[in-house]
């Protein structure tokens, strides 16, 4: 059996007053790097994963290198786990876009299967990105235990995937800084024991 624990990268600035931030190589904060060693000890006491893929952007190398160290492991950068790619909307606010263009700003919240970014993805895009990720991972690491660090979106994409939904889904699953999402898969049968589990942030 493969098992993937699927994890979001710690709290970056952005979040809350919210930016779309995708590609910009935002660090963690003091809060996103306290949320990486919780993650990682929860990990490391609960699991002993063979490999840990991250993100090339340093908030989910700097999560994974927590993960990494609490379970002696090195980790290793997979590409096709990079967030979506906002183009002309990265680094701006909601409220500065809300007001730029609302309809395509409501459009992503309403519809977000049928948005494309200017100069940027479609989740179409990610979806088929990400797939090449879930493939890599199944065809490289039977019966392995493997930790995944990715984005929200790069997470919500996967798991839609993984549970056999729409893209029209996307904005159902939550996915919170360091949470953890444990998925089994034995045979092609997929069983997702967790989504976006915090407990192990309460301190944070």
């Amino acid at each position: 059996m493969t098992k993937i624990l699927l994890i979001r990268h710690g709290h970056v600035e952005g979040i809350k007053p919210e930016r779309f931030r995708g590609l910009a190589d935002i660090p963690l904060t003091e809060c996103g790097l306290a949320q990486a060693d919780r993650v990682a000890r929860r990990i490391a006491s609960g699991w002993r994963p063979s490999e840990i893929y991250t993100s090339p952007l340093i908030r989910c190398v700097a999560t994974g290198d927590a993960i990494a160290q609490a379970c002696t492991l090195e980790p290793r950068i997979l590409d096709d786990l990079r967030d979506i790619d906002y183009g002309a909307w990265q680094l701006r606010s909601y409220d500065d876009i809300r007001a730029e263009n609302p309809g395509l700003f409501a459009a992503w919240f309403a519809s977000p299967h049928l948005v494309r970014f200017p100069g940027g993805d479609s989740l179409q895009d990610l979806v088929a990105r990400t797939s090449d990720a879930l493939r890599f991972i199944l065809a490289n690491h039977v019966d392995d235990t493997v930790v995944l660090v990715g984005h929200d979106s790069v997470n919500r994409a996967l798991l839609l995937q993984l549970l056999d939904q729409p893209l029209s889904s996307y904005r159902r699953l939550a996915q919170h800084p360091c949470c953890i999402n444990e998925i089994d898969i034995l045979d092609g049968h997929i069983q997702v024991a967790r989504i976006n589990e915090t407990h192990h942030l309460d301190d944070v």
